[in-house]
């Protein structure tokens, strides 16, 4: 599948965005964190920031965005419509959130149930996102049971790190946090070799033979359906070379989980201000990590529609 830079960046901040608020409603609402003025103005700005960015960037690869809002009337069918139904309502209790925590310094009582609810409302806008790719069974490499759990391990992992960042640049830093983040990112870490393990090993059961329902022989194309390259071809047709794909996993696994795993680790160790800098730089690098993820992600899937080219 052709990597729209979109749709990574969509995937990559509202994976981030969401993950955050989550946290943020449970820890704040909850009082875990503390309600201070500011730690709360930027922590909910960034998480809201992250998701309306990505939301935004979603309509780029649309060829009419400003048709984008009648996805929504198609909720009954539709994991996309579910997905932007459900992140358009979890801006409600995100709000309510904020305003008890951040502008009136509460937790407990209402401001609990409504960072609850905020966190519910992101876990299930997370869950509605990876069903979208999940659901699709032309794409063997995502209708898998790795891609849903893969998207609520990176939203749990990106949104703890951004956590600890924050905790840290207020001198606020939890050990509990950190060490959180810092499993968060070993889990992640795993479940993603496993599953390009998983795809390494995937034996599509489509072929040019079950399409045609000639079981005998090999079928081949006489000619090409088409002399040059059309949009299915361009879209779902795009390929990868093998040395591409193992260099960019590899930086993968350095940006989104060794290198945020070690400043991590610099960080429990140690003091303000070398805790809040390693923090910042763990961020930082898990998420440009994961838009290089993202892109082997869609890079790296395959549409049974290709054989109809012969691929």
């Amino acid at each position: 599948m052709h990597p729209a830079f979109s749709v990574l960046f969509f995937t990559t901040a509202t994976g981030a965005g969401y993950g955050l608020l989550a946290l943020l409603g449970l820890l704040g609402g909850f009082g875990l964190i503390p309600a201070d003025f500011w730690l709360g103005l930027v922590g909910m700005a960034l998480a809201l920031g992250l998701i309306a960015a990505g939301l935004l960037s979603s309509t780029g690869h649309l060829g009419r965005p400003e048709r984008a809002w009648r996805a929504f009337s198609q909720w009954r069918s539709s994991w996309l419509s579910r997905e932007g139904v459900a992140s358009v309502a979890t801006f409600i209790p995100a709000g309510l959130f904020g305003i008890g925590w951040v502008l009136l310094g509460d937790s407990g009582g209402w401001v609990a149930v409504a960072g609850l609810l905020a966190a519910a409302g992101a876990v299930t806008t997370v869950c509605t996102t990876g069903m979208i790719y999940a659901s699709l069974k032309p794409i063997a490499q995502w209708h898998s049971r790795y891609t849903l759990p893969a998207y609520l391990i990176f939203a749990c992992m990106t949104g703890s790190v951004l956590l600890n960042a924050l905790l840290q640049g207020f001198a606020v830093g939890s050990t509990v946090v950190v060490t959180g983040a810092t499993l968060a990112t070993l889990a992640g870490w795993a479940w993603k070799l496993a599953t390009w393990r998983y795809n390494d090993r995937l034996k599509i059961p489509t072929t040019a033979n079950t399409a045609t329902g000639l079981a005998g022989g090999t079928v081949r194309s006489i000619e090409w359906p088409h002399t040059e390259e059309n949009y299915l071809l361009k879209e779902m047709g795009f390929r990868i070379a093998r040395k591409h794909s193992a260099k960019l996993r590899r930086i993968t696994q350095v940006l989104a989980f060794a290198v945020p795993a070690i400043l991590l680790a610099v960080a429990f160790a140690s003091q303000w201000p070398f805790a809040a800098i390693a923090s910042a730089l763990a961020a930082i690098s898990q998420l440009i990590g994961m838009l290089v993820e993202r892109w082997l992600f869609f890079a790296e899937a395959k549409h049974t529609v290709t054989l109809y080219y012969g691929r």
